[in-house]
């Protein structure tokens, strides 16, 4: 299914909704074009999608537990691993309440994978973090912790092997098993990243939701550098020899190890759904994309022991969030003046100075005004949440582009939007510090979970969600899609 589409480089979320058979024309003169092919369709929730060195894109279904292999030249694909029998959960999601007392699906499930960059050359490895176990599998109801503290599972990263004879994934070894999850925040990306001469395997955790919704009274600890909650985790691509069990995959100078070693790289995050290396001139980094509560979605370097902040600042340290909170809630037995764990944020610009190593993101998107943020907030403690919107990106999965073959796109980071159905392209300066130029493309009605780039920086390829849930009150989503579980390639026409 092939549809050819021209895009402006203005702004496209000023054109009209996509559909098939009809070419978009911006007003600028200088367009670009792109043919969209629909490569595979009604996955089980895609949410992780690589453009492997074998030429082939792998795709993880978060709710699916598959990984499969798809040939781009004829979408011809390949279950290459099944790990729902390493799922110690019902899939809530399918059963009725009445039967399973209500108890949720978790957030991601099937979450993060990332391909070793020498996966043809000795090196055939692919890591993959799934939620395996859900602790109140065993409770009657919906399964949660007491007190409004939530619902808790737990995480594993494992590294298989690929078999090119067979074509399958085996030779398990677990890397960590003891990451918690949760319904809410669960972040779930895994990439690997340069550090001089070494590779790295980087994880992505969210804060568990720590603070709203059904988890609002859990403690929320993105600031806990002991904890693997609200975190960037840094491990071994391979054990160190001579190390034993789980610790061999830790490295000794990760910045928080003590007498044990500790996974944790950075802190201070809320949900940070992307993570991608990037390669810039003198230096390789590793780039976040992460949720904001109601405004400022982030886009941040991630650097040893940095603090993004969460929940003392969210954003830009610009006040927008004085006297409020990352989250609210209408339930007075909770504390603080917003019903939350969360901690009352007296004043950012004083926070972001009292938090060490303080990294602040090299874009805020859509950062709202206090006033139009205490409306909203005033409303959730109420218990008013019917047609509430906020705007925002609602981004995911980020690529990174340094191909030369789509003019102007050098050096961008193009983002994923769960909530407008575009492609957002950040244009970087050289450093890779600053924020240049943006603009949105390939708008849809369609939930963009994750992104990933050919080899020749020619195709763009996106996986979109099939379900609409999100969480808290829009978790029920009136909103269709036409492009549900789908792989798409968006290709490059000169």
């Amino acid at each position: 299914m092939r549809l050819r589409y021209i895009y402006g480089l203005l702004i496209l979320c000023l054109l009209s909704k996509i559909t098939q058979g009809q070419e978009l024309t911006a007003l600028n003169k200088n367009q670009l074009k792109f043919n969209r092919t629909i490569l595979a369709s009604d996955l089980e929730d895609p949410w992780c999608i690589e453009y492997g060195s074998d030429g082939h894109l792998w795709v993880a279904e978060a709710k699916g537990y598959r990984v499969l292999r798809i040939k781009p030249q004829d979408s011809t694909r390949r279950v290459v691993a099944d790990l729902n029998s390493e799922r110690k959960f019902p899939r809530y999601d399918t059963v009725p309440d009445e039967i399973d007392g209500g108890k949720p699906w978790p957030q991601g499930g099937l979450m993060g994978m990332a391909l070793h960059p020498q996966l043809t050359a000795g090196k055939p490895y692919v890591y993959l973090a799934f939620v395996y176990e859900f602790e109140g599998v065993e409770r009657s109801g919906k399964g949660a912790h007491p007190k409004d503290s939530g619902f808790h599972f737990l995480t594993k990263i494992v590294r298989y092997q690929f078999d090119t004879s067979r074509l399958t994934l085996g030779s398990p070894v677990l890397v960590c098993d003891s990451i918690p999850s949760s319904n809410d925040h669960n972040g779930g990306r895994l990439a690997i990243s340069r550090i001089g001469t070494t590779e790295y395997l980087f994880y992505s955790a969210g804060d568990m939701g720590a603070g709203q919704f059904d988890n609002a009274g859990r403690k929320n600890n993105a600031q806990d550098p002991i904890v693997y909650e609200g975190k960037i985790l840094r491990f071994f691509t391979e054990p160190e020899s001579g190390k034993p069990g789980k610790e061999a995959w830790i490295p000794a100078d990760n910045p928080f190890n003590t007498n044990r070693r500790n996974a944790v790289w950075s802190t201070g995050h809320r949900n940070p759904q992307g993570l991608v290396s990037m390669k810039l001139p003198g230096r390789t980094v590793l780039m976040a994309s992460e949720h904001g509560p109601y405004s400022d979605d982030e886009i941040s370097i991630i650097t040893r022991a940095g603090n993004s902040g969460h929940p003392l600042v969210i954003g830009y340290a610009d006040g927008n969030y004085n006297g409020l909170a990352a989250g609210t809630t209408d339930k007075d037995r909770l504390p603080g003046k917003w019903n939350t764990t969360y901690p009352l944020i007296v004043n950012e610009k004083s926070n972001a100075g009292r938090i060490k190593n303080y990294q602040e993101p090299i874009i805020s998107l859509y950062p709202t005004s206090h006033d139009s943020l205490l409306t909203l907030m005033q409303a959730f403690q109420k218990g008013d949440t019917k047609d509430k919107e906020w705007e925002s990106l609602a981004p995911s999965g980020i690529a990174a582009y340094s191909s030369d073959a789509i003019p102007g796109w050098q050096n961008s980071i193009l983002v994923t939007s769960l909530k407008q159905g575009i492609i957002t392209r950040l244009q970087l300066n050289a450093k890779g510090t600053k924020v240049t130029f943006q603009e949105t493309w390939f708008k849809a009605a369609a939930r963009y979970r994750d992104i990933t780039i050919s080899t020749d920086g020619k195709t763009i390829f996106v996986v979109t969600d099939r379900s609409q849930v999100t969480s808290g009150p829009s978790k029920q989503n009136s909103k269709t899609s036409e492009l549900t579980g789908a792989v798409i390639a968006f290709t490059f026409d000169p």
